[in-house]
């Protein structure tokens, strides 16, 4: 089944929809308000939609919200090559001057965490502030796999099938891309999601290349791990995060155990605040966006946030 990107894409709501080029590619944002911006990376399975929630309630608190699909979903392009932490932060950064800021709040959940996570190490003067929602620290992530095999190592088992070529990908969009379901349904809570969200992002998942875009994520942070770019990558998040930092965790979450994610403020020399989500699994902003939003709000309304 072949999906239009724009009809799966461009949903409607109190916020509007258009493309701004960074980086050498093009990027689908959705936008509402006015004020300090606040950008929002998208985690995997998703698109830009995960963060409805709070582009409602974001703009009433006096904030300019953004959110993207990533390089490789949704409406964005998706080029051959890019799918690496390096590119998606310039990515990031080169999104936040598009839009004429010089900085930004940046909120990432999940892989969009890890492309926050490396934001402030390689671009520190366009991070303000990280909100990093259920991912651990990068070099956390990796060596946990191999200090915690039956724990993390067994939860990230479905990354290690995805490195083989193309199987993946078709098994990804088969049925209706079922397996999208599939997978947020054994990562949160029981009760999320709800058929209809289910649907949403299955038929963006189907949009041509999105599939493969998404899975050379997981390729890259998997086969990379021993090669020079690696290496390099791995030496450089080595530098203590000098922006205020805000670390939110489900309880149930099954994909990035909470005592993988716990402990990230090690990799932040700036006031670092970690927060468990009582009753969430890996998607804590759209499973309990209540109690997300309460530890969001009171965080950005905080002028000097606690260490």
């Amino acid at each position: 089944m072949v999906v239009n990107a724009e009809s799966a894409v461009q949903l409607a709501g109190p916020w509007s929809h258009r493309t701004v080029s960074a980086n050498g590619s093009r990027f689908h944002i959705a936008e509402a308000g006015d004020g300090p911006l606040v950008l929002m990376l998208h985690g995997f399975p998703e698109f830009w939609w995960t963060w409805r929630h709070q582009l409602t309630w974001l703009p009433d608190a006096g904030f300019r919200a953004v959110a993207v699909d990533l390089r490789g979903y949704g409406g964005s392009d998706k080029p051959p090559r890019g799918y690496d932490l390096i590119t998606a932060a310039a990515d990031a950064a080169g999104l936040i001057r598009a839009l004429g800021e010089a900085n930004a709040v940046v909120v990432g959940h999940g892989w969009g965490g890890l492309v926050a996570w490396t934001l402030g190490v390689f671009h520190p003067k366009v991070a303000g502030r990280l909100a990093v929602v259920s991912t651990a620290h990068p070099l956390r992530m990796r060596s946990a796999m191999i200090t915690d095999p039956l724990g993390q190592g067994r939860h990230s088992g479905y990354a290690f099938g995805f490195q083989v070529p193309m199987l993946p990908e078709r098994q990804l969009v088969r049925n209706g891309a079922r397996r999208v379901g599939e997978l947020l349904e054994s990562w949160s809570a029981p009760g999320w999601p709800d058929p209809e969200t289910e649907r949403v992002y299955a038929r963006a998942m189907q949009i041509p290349s999105v599939a493969h875009s998404a899975l050379e994520y997981h390729r890259w942070l998997a086969r990379s791990t021993l090669r020079p770019d690696g290496l390099r990558y791995a030496r450089r998040m080595r530098t203590p995060i000098q922006a205020p930092t805000l670390h939110l965790h489900g309880t149930l979450d099954r994909c990035v155990l909470p005592q993988t994610a716990r402990g990230a403020g090690r990799y932040v020399d700036g006031p670092y605040r970690w927060r468990l989500i009582d009753g969430a699994g890996h998607f804590p902003h759209e499973e309990r966006p209540e109690a997300f939003d309460t530890e969001l709000r009171g965080w950005l309304a905080d002028p000097e946030p606690e260490r």
